[in-house]
This record gives C-alpha cells, sequence and structure tokens, in this order.
C-alpha cells in the first residue's frame, strides 16, 4: 500500500510560489522593480535561452544597482543578478531550505523537481510556515 504524501512531509511543495516570473537579463532596472511591484514579488528569476541563469531581487536592484549609483532606466538586469541560481529539490525540508538560505545569505530560494525550477520560496514564506508548523 502506497502512503500518502501529507503537507507537513513535503512542506516546500505547500509554501513555494508556483507562478514563476522570469524576466530577461537584457530588461532595465527600472522595468524589473515596477514588475516586482506590479506583481508584489521581491525577486524575479532571470531566464535567457529558456534556462534560468540567476536571479534578480529588491537587494540587489538596492545594494548593486542604486547604491552604486547605477541609472535605472539604462543599467540591465545582468548587471546586478546574482549568479549562478541557487536551488534545492522539493523534496528537501524546510530547515534544510532556512540553512541553505542563510549559509549563502539570501532571501529567496528557486525549488526544483527532478532539476527542473518548478517554483521559489522566500523567507517570508519559510517563518511563515515555521510560526504555523515549527513546533511539530
Amino acid at each position: 500500500m502506497a502512503m500518502q504524501s501529507t503537507p507537513l512531509q513535503r512542506p516546500l511543495a505547500v509554501m513555494m510560489r508556483r507562478t514563476l516570473r522570469p524576466i530577461s537579463p537584457d530588461t532595465t532596472l527600472l522595468e524589473a522593480a515596477k514588475l516586482m511591484r506590479d506583481t508584489r514579488v521581491g525577486a524575479l528569476l532571470v531566464q535567457e535561452a529558456g534556462h534560468y541563469r540567476g536571479i534578480v531581487s529588491e537587494s540587489d536592484l538596492v545594494r548593486k544597482g542604486m547604491a552604486e549609483s547605477c541609472p535605472a532606466q539604462e543599467t540591465l538586469v545582468r548587471a546586478v543578478m546574482s549568479s549562478p541560481l541557487l536551488s534545492i529539490e522539493i523534496t528537501s525540508s524546510a530547515h534544510e531550505a532556512s540553512e541553505k538560505m542563510a549559509e549563502h545569505g539570501i532571501r529567496h530560494l528557486a525549488i526544483a523537481d527532478e532539476g527542473q525550477i518548478v517554483g521559489i520560496i522566500s523567507v517570508r514564506d519559510l517563518l511563515r510556515y515555521f510560526k504555523n508548523w515549527g513546533g511539530l
């Protein structure tokens, strides 16, 4: 008899955002910031030639763009994105995801299912999970 997987056994599958927001590395920082605002996300996956090459986050825009006086309407995402894209398998635990994010000093992590990127989680998603389920 096969056992069914419950949300507590696969927390990353439950908490991740499945709607990916890919962006070209040739998009300007201004366009990226507007897309983040309009879609209410803190990071966008950078896709080139059908492959995810990295991620650009609000932190990247601020620390590598604005703080360096880069003109947002001229500077391209490729200049500030974090690459290569770090990911974790969907079967991993929330604790493993949290540890990986802390180890690399990142706030967003791509989720892979057998090597294919299928979602993304943020520190906020993990905090919500640990608040609700962390004591189990």
